[in-house]
């Protein structure tokens, strides 16, 4: 029997992950956040953001195709809630 990847591990262990792959960016934003950088990219087909940070400025990904593994969260800005994926994987497909 083959081995699972660490990603079939990672969906098999947390219900709301999912994931997608050859997804198209059609906006990629990166801005400081303390010692973070916070990249909130759009996707072609989707009209929620998908957020993730890093230590580092990660390169623009906009017109490529992505795989990510997101859930949904919502965060609250001015009093009023949004829905939003944080992203917990990407990779440039």
């Amino acid at each position: 029997m083959m081995a699972k990847s660490k990603l079939n591990k990672l969906l098999d262990k947390h219900e709301s992950l999912t994931h997608s792959e050859m997804l198209s960016v059609t906006s990629h934003v990166q801005r400081q956040d303390g010692d973070w950088i916070l990249n909130t990219i759009m996707v072609d087909g989707h009209s929620v953001p998908f957020k993730f940070r890093r230590k580092k400025a990660y390169k623009n990904l906009k017109g490529a195709r992505v795989n990510l593994t997101y859930y949904p969260i919502t965060e609250e800005i001015a009093g009023v809630e949004f829905e939003v994926m944080k992203v917990v994987r990407i990779k440039v497909a």
